[in-house]
């Protein structure tokens, strides 16, 4: 479509939405974000067909304001909370499915790295996981207890202890996303590489079931959400690396507040992971039911609240979105 085609058939509703940011004029909430998610589809259009264009400036001007209209300058409510969580949040990280899913394919690939390096050298388990932590493991196997690490500390200190950890590497996972995005990638390759290799070793003794319905009681939501966090950081990362129509500070700012977005979605789930793992996942002799049952729930929780609902949301707003045109037009 020509620029002048496609500026004339959505000129009215670029005019419309500019009033509404510029004068302040009062509108719904859905109405306000699912004018903003077209505005931002026409400007993802325009970057793609029409770069340095009038066009593309326009709406990258328009884009900023309803930004700031709908994350910065709108009245907070004692409800705010739970609507960022149920409604903003989700909406918000509809756009990020791409950089989630590089995050996952990333962490995917180097934990097979790590399990067959593991597998083609006696000596790579030891190296990344440490002799003392792998004698030790050799030795509660012996013992015949072989998740024994699991149940040495007391409850409430190992929950919060590991609450703590998951989330600092969270932050190192985000905050490395200033080196263009490969310190991301790097926290990534150590974390998978990691997983990859404890898992084999595990293998390696016999004892592959045992170790994977017990650790991925926690590991599942734990895991997860450490790449949640290197969403994150490739969200930072990227917007220095690809600033589009904004300037490099510009984009680097949005890049900054919607990661941290991001990181704040994951505290809830970093709770619930350090408490599984903290009091549920020494229960060792639990039937492997049940066992079944906390991973497939927590792996059922994350990829809805991430994956399904988000695009769910943003369907949503996009029907009415069309709804409302269609009325306005008929």
């Amino acid at each position: 479509m020509r620029e002048a085609a496609f500026a004339k058939q959505n000129k009215d509703k670029w005019l419309r939405f500019e009033n509404v940011l510029r004068n302040n004029i009062q509108v719904p909430p859905d109405e306000l974000s699912a004018l903003y998610v077209e505005i931002t589809d026409h400007l993802s259009y325009a970057q793609t067909f029409y770069p340095k264009s009038n066009t593309l400036n326009y709406l990258n001007g328009i884009s900023v304001l309803a930004h700031q209209k709908i994350y910065k300058t709108k009245r907070e409510s004692r409800k705010r909370f739970i609507t960022f969580y149920t409604q903003e949040f989700p909406l918000f990280f509809a756009q990020y499915q791409k950089q989630l899913l590089i995050a996952f394919i990333t962490f995917a690939i180097f934990t097979i790295v790590g399990a067959y390096s593991a597998a083609t050298d006696g000596d790579f388990v030891r190296l990344i996981l440490g002799d003392g932590y792998v004698n030790m493991t050799l030795q509660n196997i012996e013992d015949g207890d072989p998740m024994r690490v699991y149940k040495e500390m007391n409850e409430l200190n190992m929950s919060l202890g590991i609450t703590i950890n998951n989330i600092r590497v969270a932050l190192m996972a985000f905050s490395f996303g200033l080196f263009l995005s490969l310190g991301t990638l790097f926290i990534i390759m150590r974390n998978a590489i990691m997983l990859g290799s404890f898992q084999y070793f595990f293998y390696e003794q016999g004892l592959l079931w045992e170790s994977a319905r017990t650790i991925w009681i926690h590991g599942t939501i734990e895991i997860s959400v450490i790449i949640i966090a290197a969403c994150a950081g490739l969200v930072l990362g990227n917007s220095i690396l690809f600033p589009g129509t904004y300037s490099r500070v510009q984009s680097f700012v949005r890049g900054a507040k919607d990661g941290v977005k991001i990181l704040i979605s994951t505290i809830p789930f970093f709770i619930i992971a350090g408490f599984l793992e903290g009091f549920v996942t020494r229960h060792t002799e639990m039937p492997d039911w049940l066992a079944v049952f906390i991973i497939g729930s927590s792996l059922a929780l994350i990829l809805f609240y991430y994956v399904f609902y988000p695009l769910k949301l943003k369907r949503k707003v996009r029907l009415q979105q069309k709804e409302r045109n269609a009325t306005t037009n008929s």
